[in-house]
């Protein structure tokens, strides 16, 4: 069923809430039942949007997403709630009082938006993600402040908003795409359509090149929990400054334009930097703050000698350092009496959980540890240590 309708009438919104829950080991025996009294396309369309809410708990929460309508791609490619209520604050401390959101999904940005207390206009092309962007503005209480329009972006006038958003699609028949380029609508228009405007937002892979990013944007990479989430170029704001966002807080590490620290040999303590300060190129400010240094010139570890708190990393006490050497290290961990252990690398081509098989192949210690497989001045290195 490619039409939401039929879910929106009473009996549609009943069979939601029965089948609401549904595991998928009872979803044969749930249908079989259902059949004999509704349409089987109904039935199947309400087991179907029950999968998605329950993928998409993750993230918008079980509250809203139990009451919302997905698409497939919808709940694939829709911000994280946490992420885009982040952004709306923004907007909403920047004076944005009223906003067009392009390529708006099935409206996670213009829910947050309009929670913010912002007006919003929400634009998509695909009928049915429209569809699925207007019930969710009614289901959620936001219709007074979020129309929802069917066009293409490009047509949509803009100059009676204080601000745009632009989400561009970053999927293609094959995949994830990785040139800005081949956005669906492309960077390039994106960035015009933002510079019509006082204020803009746009939504970008974190993996993009910082070549790409334009001289009178600002860069922000957001982490939310420790994981990286996008980029977001911002007009109108503070052209060419960089930052680090870290979700909650938000704590945000903005760039001073260091140069790389020192390589330095490990210390007692290493620092794992969170993955927005990486992508934003600010391991050097983060070093900075700890008083410390790289342990490879193209290694983002940082390493130093006191304990110093940080948001912007997570620190490892390190008790052993050791060369690459799986039978030395499979003889210390039963030494140590690990049983569970963690391993993380960066710079090393071997799998961790092959690793994992070879060191513990039938793990029984009663104490864990983590195992840094990296380079240190070069030299492929196993750092052993534990949460700090």
């Amino acid at each position: 069923m490619n039409d939401l309708a039929p879910l929106l009438t009473p009996e549609g919104r009943a069979l939601l809430d029965e089948v609401r829950g549904t595991e998928p080991a009872q979803e044969l025996a749930v249908a079989t039942r259902l059949r004999r009294d509704h349409p089987a396309e109904l039935v199947s369309a309400a087991l179907g949007q029950a999968r998605l809410r329950q993928r998409a708990v993750a993230k918008f929460g079980a509250e809203d997403a139990g009451r919302m309508f997905f698409t497939p791609n919808g709940v694939e490619q829709s911000t994280r709630a946490a992420v885009a209520a982040y952004r709306a604050a923004r907007f909403r401390a920047l004076g944005v009082t009223s906003v067009a959101d392009l390529c708006c999904g099935i409206g996670g940005d213009a829910i947050a938006l309009a929670r913010a207390g912002i007006r919003v206009l929400a634009v998509d092309r695909d009928p049915l993600t429209a569809a699925a962007a207007r019930a969710n503005a009614a289901a959620l209480g936001l219709g007074a402040l979020i129309e929802v329009r069917q066009a293409d972006v490009a047509d949509v006038d803009t100059s009676g908003y204080d601000a745009v958003f632009v989400d561009p699609a970053r999927r293609g028949g094959r995949g994830r795409v990785f040139d800005p380029e081949a956005y669906s609508p492309p960077l390039s228009w994106a960035v015009d359509a933002a510079r019509r405007r006082p204020r803009a937002a746009l939504k970008i892979a974190p993996g993009v090149p910082h070549e790409a990013v334009p001289g009178d944007a600002e860069a922000e990479w957001i982490s939310d929990g420790g994981d990286v989430k996008e980029a977001v170029l911002w007009f109108g704001t503070a052209p060419g400054t960089v930052r680090a966002t870290l979700l909650p807080g938000p704590r945000t590490l903005t760039g001073r334009g260091l140069l790389d620290p020192a390589v330095r040999p490990p210390g007692r303590y290493l620092y794992e930097p969170d993955g927005a300060v990486i992508r934003a190129h600010l391991v050097a400010e983060a070093a900075e703050e700890l008083d410390g240094g790289l342990i490879d010139a193209t290694i983002a570890y940082v390493t130093a000698d006191e304990l110093r708190p940080t948001p912007y990393a997570s620190a490892y006490e390190i008790t052993d350092r050791l060369p690459f050497n799986v039978k030395k290290l499979k003889a210390l961990l039963r030494e140590r009496e690990v049983g569970v252990l963690t391993v993380k690398k960066r710079g090393s081509a071997v799998e961790p959980e092959e690793l994992r098989r070879k060191v513990l192949p039938r793990p029984h210690g009663k104490r864990s540890a983590t195992v840094f497989l990296t380079r240190v001045a070069g030299a492929p290195t196993m750092l052993l240590g534990a949460p700090a």
